[in-house]
């Protein structure tokens, strides 16, 4: 790092760690609501999810064609920070805050989608290249602090017994990015002199992008068939583990069910933090592919079988630390190397496609599969466990074709570097 990049550094540092702590203090209120309702309530909410993210990333893909970057960053910020401020009023004010609190839970989804991504266009507007190359990896670490500090600080203040109050705090920890969004900007020209770094209409081709560009290309690639299969697996067995925890817990109070997922969260993205620094790299080279995309969905397997004989929340709360930091850590970095293997043109009309269409699609039609069994067929945790078990060794077959199909295409020279 140079000396006149150590300000616009640390500054984009510091911006990337207030963001995913405000995100990390709305998620455990959201997940937290879940408890008071039925499966097919949450289902139809993350069906509403599914087509207003859709609905959501045209509208700023149009807004990406029309606004310079300088205000479009702290528009979509701020924004953002008056939504939930006004969500807090709603809860203050409405006897009946039911259509307050499922509103909330969709919005949040849709917040999910934008906060990270804006923030990444928003440095290629602002360093160059060969900054980027050096220096995004340790504003990348930003994200890492602050997806421990914002479930820290959330597991802290619910264990006060109202977890309305976290609405206003994040709102206000969004605020406090504006200033430091505007400095950035005043560094890119002051600092780094990077007058002529603009952000084009390619560092915003996966949010912005039309998610139905690239079905033709999806379903006509069996590679990539086989990519978005994994996903969609990896959302049923989200989803099986979201629903048990949520209904378990439906004995406790909000401010706890928000303390259990926070606390949640801060254990995932500690363990993630930890064994991306020590161990993933390691898992894939001296294991295989087939082997490092195979070994999260085998243990989800066995804790489910685990889950079949001991239906308890501690059991399945460990399911989803285990999921959650084995995704992020392990599974995610693997699924990242296959897009390796085909060319950069067919990654990015694939990504949209499986990130958001099977991905969304796959959490709202998992939902429901998962409401068919217990609301439907009248399954209990140990027969539902049973069946996600099914799912997690399917997953795990999956992720082991995946992994010789990389292979093959390595040996016969397909498979390319990653674009920096």
């Amino acid at each position: 790092m140079e000396q006149a990049e150590v300000r616009a550094t640390l500054a984009s540092f510091a911006l990337v760690l207030v963001l995913m702590a405000a995100y990390y203090i709305l998620r455990p209120v959201r997940d937290a609501m879940a408890s008071d309702w039925t499966d097919a309530e949450v289902s139809w909410l993350w069906t509403f999810t599914f087509f207003f993210s859709a609905v959501a990333v045209s509208l700023y893909g149009a807004a990406v064609a029309r606004i310079n970057v300088r205000r479009l960053v702290p528009g979509v910020y701020g924004f953002f920070a008056l939504s939930f401020a006004l969500f807090y009023l709603g809860t203050q004010l409405l006897e009946d805050r039911t259509l307050v609190d499922k509103s909330f839970y969709v919005w949040v989804s849709v917040f999910s989608l934008f906060h990270i991504s804006v923030f990444w266009s928003f440095m290629a507007d602002t360093f160059s290249q060969p900054q980027s190359t050096r220096l995004f990896a340790f504003i990348g670490a930003g994200a890492s602090v602050g997806a421990i500090a914002g479930p820290a600080l959330a597991t802290l203040l619910a264990g006060q017994g109202n977890t309305d109050p976290l609405l206003l705090i994040a709102a206000a920890t969004i605020i406090a990015t504006l200033p430091l969004v505007i400095w950035v900007q005043r560094l890119k020209i002051s600092d780094l002199g990077n007058t002529g770094v603009t952000a084009g209409q390619d560092d915003f081709e996966y949010i912005g992008g039309n998610p139905f560009a690239g079905f033709a290309e999806f379903i006509s690639n069996p590679y990539l068939l086989g990519i978005g299969l994994f996903i969609f697996l990896y959302t049923s067995i989200g989803s099986f583990v979201y629903f048990e925890l949520k209904n378990l817990m439906a004995d406790y109070s909000r401010a706890e069910r928000a303390q259990i997922w926070a606390s949640v969260d801060l254990v995932v993205n500690t363990l993630t933090l930890m064994i991306a620094m020590f161990a993933t790299g390691r898992i894939a080279s001296r294991m295989g592919l087939s082997f490092t995309l195979a070994s999260v969905p085998v243990v989800i397997g066995l804790g489910m079988l685990m889950l079949m004989a001991a239906p308890a929340v501690a059991t399945v709360v460990l399911l989803q630390i285990v999921r959650r930091a084995g995704n992020y850590a392990i599974s995610r970095p693997a699924r990242e190397m296959l897009f390796t293997a085909v060319d950069r043109e067919t990654r990015f009309k694939a990504k949209p496609v499986i990130d958001i269409v099977v991905y969304r699609g796959g959490d709202m039609l998992n939902a429901w599969g998962f409401t068919a069994l217990t609301q439907g067929l009248g399954l209990g945790i140990a027969a539902t466990a049973g069946v996600g078990a099914g799912i997690a060794f399917l997953w795990a077959g999956t992720g082991i074709a995946l992994g010789r199909a990389f292979k093959r295409k390595a040996e016969a020279g397909q498979a390319v570097p990653a674009d920096p």
